[in-house]
């Protein structure tokens, strides 16, 4: 199926972009992958232009939930150009601004998916300014009219005409409470904008021009073919004079206003019609008192009342508003319909609901899913009759404390954590530890680089020192030296036990048995240790918990089959693309909050016809996830331009071997050489060990590259694949030529699409065509890069992640390449990742240059590596070794 991420890169560039996924469906014919190419080429041409067409378009049901969404807002866009009564007469001259209605229907619409975080007001007026600037170009120079313009791109169309019809309240006459007064848009000479004045006066106005005014009332002549109401106003002439109604005319001119609007007649009527907001209801409230256990399984008690808007109605009332005439009712302050069927209903559904909530109470998860399908978790049938969920005091305080992490005082981390939190650090230590308390899972889903682990290591160095227990973190084995390294710098007195690798294979019963405060284990061996599942842990953490999203896998039954007082899970993409992913991230944290499959495969089926239940979903989990963005403006402020951070790979069990046997080697080899022959032996070996560190592969003189045999493919995966999501690029670096295409080939495999490649073999000409494309608008991913012919002359601020795969051990040169994103033009902040592998001599070096003694600072700039040769057997050999620092 065609690709349609370009499409969205488009609109996004400079800001992120929308998820792409793209959906197989039933049906899916040549004749629409056709269509879809065809589109695509379009939008690459002219996005603008391609997105207003787009908006003419109807019965694309095959589109993935984001094109649907640029599908509607450039169909909503058509719409109110459409519904514009003055649309002749202003032309390009329009108001076609956004209401802050239209555009909380458009919020409301916003589908989950990578990106979403950002669409925002300004991202949303953004397009609909340029979706203006499209059509004012257009009906300028257009000959006809804006009603042909429009049906030439879309015959069916239903455009507006120049007629409103008014309906107000007249408070001060009980017998006619509603008044009438039908308006038509005019443009007075010399004015560029259109004035609305009474109907009666366009007879004086078209006196001499019969055909004019026949036109202007051919929408009245539509709707009066459809409705005796207004067929009788114009017999009688009252239509073009204010008129008085009674109630009971006043329901027929508003249970009518859809064919007044189909037949192109505005109708500006009182909101509380229109936004249904005196609407009878069922009104349930939660949790006003606080239940004596926390957590998803706590029990709180509802009432149930019905409501005529935010009134509170008896079942008296009911009763005495079933004798009166059917209509509109004046009660209580305010204007109600009264349909009998509906309140016979309504009051049956208060009976049964009355029933439910003297016999049961809800748990918290399911107090908290009522907003997404009540009808069914209540097991009551409501027929045209809205059920609200409000949440009672207690709840209320808890729901609101959940969303305003920024709201806690600051519990300071204790002494023994050795570290400075930002102040967003500190919120979200605040808000893990609020939800720890609750018994509440809870999804800490900051962007890259914003210190979740250190948030993390913050909350279990206060839970060691004030509750104890036993804790479980769960993450890719590739993250192991990474938690070690900062949890030794942070909390260095957390006593830890890593259940990995072949001693956790023969000795995992034996390591467990030790109840160490913190157990570190993989995914892996998260699946292999049937002792996990035989503790019942105080806490569990997933790192990168992208690893549970698909809920059938052995994988993901098996790690939320581990017991758990509470739960976290920590990703820096904490919604895909597909909604049966957050699904299986929230039957991990907080188990029943979003239903079971079926439940939660209903809800989402209803979607594709009503997207406002996007919303819904989105304030019902909003609370459970903590989510901040690099380009967030609390966070900007608090941030260097450039992020670098420190990666910590562990070798492979085929690095290791590899690593140790050319260690053995070199050992008997220094005993035999000496000079210049000995300097050569040891520069060679460092290149052999790097190359060992990068891949075997690449030492061994192979190209298969399996992603598990090096600790680093691993790592970079892991990383690549959180910049993938955000569609975000990455420069590569690497100081190897010949590891260039393989590093290509592994990234074109996460990214999806394949990315460039540079080295010193590559021709100038293409080199500057290369730059061109990368920071261009189609969508090119990565870009690798050999150090020394990436590091002059290129400006390449399309990427704004940095990743050093291995390293020069010369800062000036490091800083030199990172400095090809991070320079004049860049608009995004830099995050650069260096790949250090654990224990080994990059490790080492690494040390010496950070502590910049004399060795470090002075020799290695001067020399790059040729200093390590000055050293004796012993300390090369030290240096060399396998080890911690």
């Amino acid at each position: 199926m065609t690709d349609y991420m370009e499409l969205i890169a488009s609109f996004t560039k400079d800001d992120f972009i929308l998820d792409y996924e793209p959906v197989a469906k039933k049906g899916f014919t040549e004749e629409k992958k056709k269509f879809e190419q065809e589109w695509q080429a379009r939008f690459r041409a002219n996005k603008d232009q391609t997105l207003f067409d787009f908006g003419f378009l109807s019965n694309l049901d095959y589109l993935s939930p984001t094109i649907d969404f640029l599908h509607r807002l450039g169909k909503g866009f058509v719409q109110k150009i459409a519904q514009q009564p003055d649309m002749e007469l202003s032309r390009e001259n329009a108001d076609l601004c956004l209401t802050s209605d239209e555009s909380e229907e458009i919020r409301k619409m916003i589908p989950f998916g990578n990106g979403m975080a950002h669409v925002n007001d300004q991202w949303i007026l953004g397009i609909w300014a340029r979706l203006t600037h499209v059509y004012q170009e257009a009906i300028r120079f257009y000959p006809g009219t804006v009603a042909v313009f429009l049906t030439e791109h879309h015959a069916g169309i239903s455009v507006a005409g120049r007629i409103f019809f008014h309906l107000v309240e007249n408070s001060e006459d009980v017998q006619y409470p509603f008044a009438f007064l039908a308006t038509y848009s005019t443009k007075p000479p010399g004015s560029r904008k259109a004035v609305h004045t009474p109907l009666k006066n366009a007879l004086l106005e078209y006196k001499n021009d019969q055909g004019k005014l026949l036109q202007l009332l051919s929408t009245v002549s539509r709707a009066a073919d459809q409705s005796g109401f207004i067929s009788n106003l114009m017999d009688t002439g009252e239509l073009f004079s204010p008129l008085k109604l009674t109630a009971k005319d006043a329901t027929v001119f508003l249970t009518e206003i859809p064919l007044y609007e189909e037949a192109g007649i505005m109708c500006r009527i009182p909101n509380w019609w229109r936004k249904k907001t005196n609407q009878l209801r069922l009104a349930v409230t939660v949790g006003e008192k606080e239940p004596p256990k926390v957590g998803m399984d706590a029990i709180l008690a509802f009432t149930p009342n019905l409501l005529f808007g935010d009134t509170e109605i008896s079942k008296a009332e009911i009763q005495m508003l079933l004798s009166e005439t059917q209509g509109l009712a004046f009660i209580k302050g305010k204007w109600v319909e009264i349909d009998h069927e509906q309140l016979k209903a309504a009051l049956d559904v208060l009976l049964k609901a009355e029933d439910l909530a003297s016999r049961e109470a809800l748990t918290l998860a399911q107090a908290m899913r009522l907003e997404l399908r009540p009808e069914d978790l209540l097991g009551i049938k409501t027929p045209d009759l809205e059920v609200s969920v409000s949440s009672g005091e207690w709840l209320r305080q808890v729901r609101e404390k959940m969303a305003n992490p920024q709201s806690f005082h600051g519990l300071k981390p204790d002494r023994s954590f050795h570290g400075e939190l930002r102040p967003y650090q500190q919120a979200g230590f605040d808000w893990l530890k609020y939800m720890v308390d609750l018994g509440l899972g809870a999804c800490l889903a900051d962007d890259m680089g914003l210190g979740k682990t250190v948030q993390i290591i913050a909350l279990l160095e206060y839970l060691r020192n004030h509750q104890g227990g036993r804790m479980l973190l769960i993450l890719p084995a590739s993250l192991i030296g990474n938690w070690e390294k900062e949890i030794k710098k942070f909390a260095p007195e957390m006593p830890v036990r890593v259940l990995h690798g072949t001693a956790a294979a023969k000795n995992g019963e034996e390591i467990l048995a030790d109840p160490a405060f913190l157990t570190i284990t993989t995914y892996g061996m998260a699946v292999r240790s049937l002792k996990l599942r035989e503790i019942h842990w105080d806490l569990i953490i997933l790192d990168e918990a992208q690893a549970i999203k698909n809920p059938g896998t052995k994988r993901t039954k098996t790690i939320k089959a581990l017991k758990a007082k509470t739960r976290i899970a920590m990703t820096g993409t904490p919604i895909e693309n597909r909604l049966s992913d957050l699904w299986s991230l929230f039957d991990f944290l907080d188990g029943g909050l979003l239903g079971n499959p079926k439940e939660f495969t209903g809800f989402t089926k209803g979607l594709k016809t009503d997207p406002s239940g996007y919303a819904k979903l989105r304030n019902l989990v909003n609370p459970f996830i903590l989510r901040r963005l690099k380009t967030d403006a609390s966070i900007i402020t608090d941030l260097p331009d450039k992020l670098e951070i420190k990666e910590y790979p562990l070798l492979s069990k085929k690095q290791m071997v590899l690593y140790q046997n050319l260690v053995k080697e070199l050992s008997k080899k220094l005993e035999e050489t000496e000079g210049i022959q000995r300097k050569g032996l040891v520069l060679s070996s460092i290149i052999k060990l790097k190359q060992i560190c990068n891949h075997p592969d690449q030492y061994l003189g192979q190209d298969v590259y399996k992603k598990e045999h090096s600790g680093k493919f691993e790592m970079l995966e892991n990383i690549c694949e959180t910049i993938y999501e955000k569609r975000e690029r990455v420069l590569v670096f690497t100081q190897f030529k010949e590891i260039t295409e393989p590093l290509s080939r592994f990234l074109e495999e996460i990214f999806h699409r394949p990315g460039l490649v540079l080295h010193g073999g590559t021709p100038v000409a293409k080199r500057t065509k290369m730059v061109e494309a990368f920071n261009g608008e189609d969508y090119i991913p990565f870009m690798v890069l050999s150090l020394k012919a990436g590091g002059v002359g290129l400006n390449l601020t399309g990427a704004n992640n940095v990743i050093h795969f291995d390293r020069w051990w010369n800062p000036a040169v490091e800083n030199q390449a990172t400095d090809r994103a991070f320079r004049i033009g860049q608009t995004k902040d830099v995050m650069v990742h260096k790949f250090i592998t654990a224990g080994t001599i990059e490790e080492k070096i690494d040390v010496m240059i950070d502590e910049k003694n004399q060795l470090a600072g002075d020799i290695i700039k001067s020399s790059g590596e040729a200093w390590i040769t000055e050293l004796n057997n012993d300390q090369l050999l030290e240096l060399f070794s396998l080890g911690g620092i």
